[in-house]
């Protein structure tokens, strides 16, 4: 069993991950500043094989202390989509990419990383034309724009690594985010019952967060297969515009009504579709499809208010 060092471990992928990695045996150290004030690795903190500490990813002495002592890592720690990194570039910077390279720089050749970059590195896409690993990286957003120089870094590194470009996750978490786009417009249909799409045509990719943490499980087993590899992870027969995305949410609240704004601009430009074709050849595939995440998120809605659960 394996001793995993976790930054941002207690967010909105780590607080489904950890858990997970528990009950396989492993041993964690998770580092988060909790600066959302969750508690949501408070139900794991009974278990010995889990260390939590109270800190911040951008410490490089204190990641240089626990990176010389595991057996590899998971940097979770980010200021994630374009809203949060606009507001605040400078810490975009640091987290995002200059965290990275203080893991880097301690890990040796016997230790791993799993790096979870995103796949809005894409940009704009290339028209309809289908985005592969191979394809040109063009990120748009500063939050883009990190993650692809942080994912260069991994490669290039003496580690063991492995790169997923994530697509966009939805689903209920115990550190939930109602920002995602999914999550978010379950919540409006749920709550609002209609919502107002800018650029309704802008298409992209989906994941469920719980199949995100089984991809990390995944690779952890097959990490000499999938060494210095870049893996899209995402569903895929979920390539959806805005538009397609409600019909979906429609059909399983039929009173939920969306329109398209006739003048306007989403902050966010990412359009573009994607091949998940090479993690599904290694026997990857995702057990939860669109349809099913959209029912945990209305079930979940009962619970959830907005306010709480926000990185912007």
């Amino acid at each position: 069993m394996a001793k995993i060092l976790i930054t941002g471990g207690a967010g909105y992928i780590g607080s489904v991950l950890v858990p997970m990695l528990l009950n396989e045996g492993h041993k964690i150290v998770v580092i988060d500043n909790f600066m959302y004030n969750q508690v949501s690795l408070l139900d794991c903190i009974y278990n010995e094989r889990l260390t939590v500490i109270r800190g911040n990813a951008c410490d490089e002495a204190l990641i240089k202390y626990w990176v010389l002592r595991v057996d590899g890592v998971i940097p979770l720690a980010a200021l994630v989509g374009v809203l949060a990194c606009d507001k605040n570039p400078l810490l975009a910077g640091a987290l995002n990419f200059g965290a990275i390279l203080s893991i880097l720089r301690d890990l040796d050749k016997n230790q791993w990383i799993i790096y979870p970059n995103t796949n809005s590195g894409y940009g704009a896409g290339q028209g309809d034309s289908m985005c592969y690993e191979t394809s040109a990286l063009n990120p748009i957003s500063l939050y883009g724009q990190t993650k692809v120089r942080a994912e260069k870094c991994v490669l290039d590194s003496f580690a063991s690594s492995v790169v997923f470009r994530l697509a966009t996750v939805f689903g209920i978490s115990p550190r939930m985010r109602m920002d995602l786009l999914v999550n978010d417009f379950v919540y409006r249909a749920v709550t609002d019952k209609f919502v107002v799409l800018f650029e309704a045509h802008f298409k992209r990719n989906y994941i469920h967060v719980r199949d995100v943490c089984r991809a990390f499980l995944f690779a952890m087993k097959n990490l000499k297969a999938m060494d210095k590899e870049v893996y899209n992870l995402g569903l895929s027969d979920a390539n959806l515009s805005k538009s397609e995305l409600c019909a979906e949410i429609k059909k399983q609240i039929p009173e939920f009504i969306y329109l398209e704004a006739p003048v306007g601009e989403d902050p966010d430009k990412r359009n573009y579709i994607v091949s998940n074709a090479k993690i599904e050849a290694l026997g990857f595939k995702p057990e939860w499809s669109l349809q099913k995440g959209i029912a945990e998120l209305i079930r979940g809605y009962n619970i959830l208010r907005r306010n709480q659960f926000t990185n912007v």
